[in-house]
This record gives C-alpha cells, sequence and structure tokens, in this order.
C-alpha cells in the first residue's frame, strides 16, 4: 500500500464513519495526509485526521481517533493501528508490503505514481516571456498530465526557435498576456542552450522557483561534469547502474522477484513516497520538488547496489532477486521522474 492509498484508505474510513453516524462531521477534508511518524510514534505511517476532525465533530481527538482506529483495523493491507499523543493514529501496513510497493512500481512502469486526481481540470498556465519560465512551464504541464490534467499554455511572445530545438519547450504555446497560475521565476542570468538540453533543464528545475540558477558562472559547468558532485550525474549513474545490474543478471540466469530486502534503508520509503511527491509538485507548479526527491532515491540506492549481484561462487538467490527487483523499481522511478523534467535517462552511461 503506497502512502497515496493509504490516505485514500483512510479517508474512506473517515467517510463510512460519517456516513453510519459515528461522525457528525458537516464538511469533509478532501484528502487526508499520512508521513512517517514524529518523535513519540510508531508503525510505517501516521496522520492527525482525528485532530482536525474532532472539533467540527464536536468529540474530543482521542475519541475520533479511537473509532477511525477500529474500522482501519478491519483493512487488508494494515496490521496495526495505534493512538498516540493528543489523538494521532500510528499505522503499520501488514507484511510483505515493501514488495508489493516494488511490485506495484515495476507493474506501472515509468508511470508509477500517475493518478486521475486532477481529471477534468485544465489549469491555465502562463509563463513570462523567458527561458527559464518556459522550461519551469513545460515541466509543470508535464507533471499535471500525469495527474490527469490537461493545461492549457499561455506566453505573451512565442519561444525562441533555440529554445524549442534544444531545450524541448513546446512550440504550441498560445500567444496571449491571460494572467491565471502566473510562473515567473528568478530568470536565468545568462543563455543556457549552450549546455544542451538534459543539463540546461537541469539547471533551470533543480533550485527552487525563487532561487537563482548557475548557468553563465564558474559553477556552470559542474552542470556537465561526470562525478558526484554533479547531482543530475549521480541520479543518471544510479538508473544506468540499476539497467546494467538487470542485465547482468540475465547474463547469470536470473530475474529480479519483489520480496523481503533488508537492510534496504531509505530507499523504499522514498519510492513509496513518489506518487504524493508527483501530486505535490503539481500541486505547487514546483519541479524542483521532484528534481530534490530523484537526488535522494539516487544517493539512498547507492548502497544497495554492490550487494545485488552473487559474488565469486556464490549462487542466486532469493534476496539476490528481492534486491534486483528493488533496484529496478528504483531505476524506474528514476526514468520516470526524468522524463516528467524533460531529461533523458539512458541506460548506458
Amino acid at each position: 500500500m503506497t502512502p497515496v492509498e493509504l490516505s485514500r484508505t483512510v479517508l474512506h474510513a473517515v467517510r463510512r464513519a460519517v456516513d453510519e453516524g459515528e461522525l457528525a462531521v458537516a464538511v469533509l477534508p478532501e484528502r487526508v495526509v499520512v508521513a512517517p511518524p514524529g518523535p513519540g510514534g510508531c508503525g510505517d505511517y501516521a496522520t492527525n485526521v482525528a485532530l482536525q476532525l474532532a472539533r467540527p465533530a464536536g468529540q474530543p481527538a482521542p475519541a475520533v481517533a479511537e473509532l477511525l482506529r477500529t474500522r482501519l483495523l478491519r483493512t487488508d493491507g494494515i496490521s496495526d493501528v495505534v493512538v498516540t499523543g493528543p489523538g494521532f493514529l500510528n499505522i503499520s501496513l501488514a507484511g510483505g508490503a515493501d514488495a508489493r510497493v516494488v511490485r506495484d512500481i515495476l507493474r506501472a512502469g515509468p508511470r508509477y505514481g500517475y493518478s486521475d486526481d486532477l481529471a477534468g481540470q485544465a489549469p491555465q498556465l502562463h509563463a513570462a516571456p523567458e527561458v527559464r519560465a518556459l522550461v519551469l512551464m513545460d515541466s509543470v504541464a508535464r507533471v499535471l498530465r500525469s495527474q490527469g490534467a490537461r493545461p492549457q499554455l499561455h506566453c505573451a511572445r512565442p519561444p525562441q526557435d533555440a529554445w524549442v530545438r534544444t531545450l524541448g519547450v513546446p512550440s504550441d504555446i498560445t500567444v496571449g498576456t491571460g494572467t491565471d497560475d502566473p510562473l515567473r521565476p528568478v530568470p536565468a542570468p545568462a543563455d543556457p542552450t549552450p549546455l544542451g538540453r538534459d543539463a540546461a533543464r537541469w539547471a533551470l528545475l533543480h533550485p527552487a522557483p525563487h532561487d537563482r540558477p548557475h548557468i553563465g558562472d564558474s559553477q556552470s559547468e559542474q552542470h556537465l561534469a561526470q562525478r558526484e558532485t554533479n547531482p543530475l550525474f549521480r541520479v543518471r549513474y544510479a538508473h544506468a547502474r540499476t539497467r546494467a545490474l538487470v542485465r547482468n543478471a540475465a547474463d547469470l540466469g536470473f530475474t529480479p522477484e519483489p520480496g523481503p530486502v533488508a537492510p534496504h534503508g531509505d530507499v523504499l520509503p522514498l519510492l513509496a513516497d513518489h506518487p504524493r511527491v508527483l501530486a505535490a509538485t503539481a500541486a505547487h507548479r514546483a519541479p524542483d520538488r521532484l528534481a530534490r526527491h530523484l537526488v535522494a532515491v539516487a544517493d539512498a540506492l547507492a548502497p544497495l547496489l554492490p550487494s545485488v549481484l552473487p559474488l565469486g561462487d556464490e549462487k542466486p538467490s532469493a534476496a539476490h532477486r528481492a534486491r534486483l527487483a528493488l533496484a529496478e523499481a528504483a531505476g524506474t522511478v528514476l526514468a520516470g521522474g526524468l522524463t516528467l523534467l524533460g531529461i533523458d535517462a539512458p541506460e548506458h552511461l
């Protein structure tokens, strides 16, 4: 069960409690936020939805939490629910949850995290007539489409041909002066096209929109460096290594099979969080959130990769197959995320 699925499960429990008269709440929340538990918490995820509902329901938060706890314990995929503090729900997922996350990713492929949550919406994005704003708008539009929206792109002037040819800025932008959803990041201080499409887009999208991108200064060459100090290189190298591991495993006669992987560090929680990151990127019009998430996945994956293949005369085991499946899932998330940023994810690097 992914965080997005768990959020929907908790929201469904709230709605059932209201429908059956256990909670008297006039306006239900549109979504429930679940996150790793904080200090004093336990389990896999926690939510403060009971605290949100307590006042409108006219009940103490612990009482609201307890009735939701009872409902959630009947749900497949949830092994335990504990109420802590003033009314936090701490949720433990059933055994095999890790394997299910990996299996879900491999089944969905690069579209893992896509949803129809924004279906029927057609946000009007308006970019300032500047290269960074247009690249930002293009990436925001890609992520919005991944969530079911059909954004309309506007700019006061048509994009320059070099921006279309080199940076992949769409040429079919509607020319106009609309003001809905204006995108005005700190402008690029210099022409990014000499960096090429991938490095230039990363240089423009990785910093938060209110931060100045490092282009045309002494740090500009950093975006092209094939070394660990370059976050784009780390992301693409991690993806290429996962693809190489799958090829090498096939040569050794075994394939990925999701299963328990211990220890796996932060890799699985980060992969499970990917749908939430895409939703937040779309909501806040902030591709930098996705870029930073990809860096975190790549960095968390690095310690796992040396243990994926058997060493010496060692025979492939279930643990090797599970680690290979986790590595392939991480590579799939990296490739899908780079695509939404408009950046290539090569299999060989």
